[in-house]
């Protein structure tokens, strides 16, 4: 029998890759996604159905939103799960430092309601959605997992510092619990047939889903905040990691809990930064169109480079990222201009 892992949030981006290569590893995958981040197609995510169709395989799917407690009790009083990767909760930046109270609401008040319902159900292994946004403004470059954390500079990476440190204090408490934090850094491209991407809905929070749209006429041209940063260019430094890789990453998570890991940490990214401008330049290859931009002042909480050290991943997870930036270009574009309009797939206006 196949082991279950509950997927939360499995209809979205990183989710939905996660699910192929759970798949494909040979677990059985259960979802639930409330829809906030996930194109609804009938009574499933569009992404799911798509997975569905590309795999010939049937997912289990449940409409769900973590604060609705009695609901999640029903799922883990219908499954036995092997584990839980938890990637629901909201993760727009800007839109954080407007919402304060929201996204504290929606993403702790969820992962506190997973933690108790798994807990109660004897369910003792977790892989957690992290994010470097918990190391704040870098003290010092590349980031490796002894950083300081909790100088967050917004709501979202507090939240996720907060989550972190919940389950950090749930796994000192009760020794038979196993979690993995994997700290990402900027998740990008798509899967290679071209199938499933990511899809904001409304106004894309993130860099590259900007430019694709740029790039296929869905938006007349990118914002570039700032260019006045101390970088090469004066733009933003970011590690960007083939979204594929990233969920690599979660499998090679699983296997920790077969040797009880305790809880451990890890950043998930390739070690190489590249400004705003490097990865328009990049996209104008992969797409072979013209990116038109402007720039914009700084955005609140933004950063001026960020990127990681991942050899602790390497050594004991027995990851690394395969995929460099012109293959996440690629396969992001392959994505868009299949998608012009994302999973509704209508035609670029």
């Amino acid at each position: 029998m196949a082991e279950k892992v509950l997927v939360t949030g499995g209809g979205g981006y990183v989710g939905s890759h996660c699910v192929v290569e759970l798949i494909e590893a040979g677990y059985c995958p259960v979802v639930v996604d409330n829809f906030s981040n996930a194109v609804r197609e009938g009574d499933v995510p569009e992404s799911l159905r798509r997975i569905e169709n590309l795999l010939g395989i049937s997912i289990e799917f449940h409409e769900l939103d973590l604060l609705d407690r009695p609901g999640l009790e029903k799922i883990f009083k219908k499954h036995s799960f092997f584990a839980v990767m938890h990637f629901a909760g909201l993760k727009a930046v800007g839109e954080s430092v407007e919402k304060p109270l929201h996204y504290y609401r929606v993403n702790l008040t969820g992962s506190m309601n997973l933690l108790e319902v798994m807990q109660a159900h004897g369910v003792r292994n977790l892989v957690f959605s992290s994010s470097a946004t918990v190391y704040g403004d870098p003290q010092r470059l590349p980031i490796d997992e002894q950083h300081p954390v909790g100088g967050c500079t917004n709501p979202y990476g507090k939240t996720k510092y907060f989550i972190e440190e919940m389950i950090v204090d749930q796994c000192k408490a009760e020794k038979d619990w196993n979690a993995v934090l994997l700290r990402y850094f900027n998740p990008i491209g798509a899967h290679s047939s071209g199938l499933i991407g990511e899809d904001p809905q409304g106004i894309p929070n993130n860099l590259l889903p900007y430019i694709a749209q740029v790039a296929v006429g869905r938006r007349k041209y990118l914002k570039v905040f700032g260019n006045d940063y101390n970088t090469l260019d004066g733009t933003g430094v970011r590690d960007y990691i083939h979204v594929v890789d990233l969920a690599k990453g979660h499998i090679a998570a699983l296997r920790m809990f077969k040797d009880n890991c305790g809880c451990k940490v890890y950043n998930l990214g390739t070690g190489t930064g590249y400004s705003v401008l490097q990865m328009v330049k990049a996209m104008e290859k992969a797409s072979g169109r013209e990116i038109s931009y402007q720039i914009a002042p700084r955005r609140e909480g933004d950063i001026a480079s960020c990127y990681a050290d991942p050899r602790l991943a390497e050594k004991e997870l027995g990851w690394k990222a395969d995929f460099g930036i012109e293959k996440m270009c690629e396969d992001l574009w392959r994505w868009q201009s299949k998608n012009p309009t994302g999973f509704n797939n209508g035609t670029a206006s």
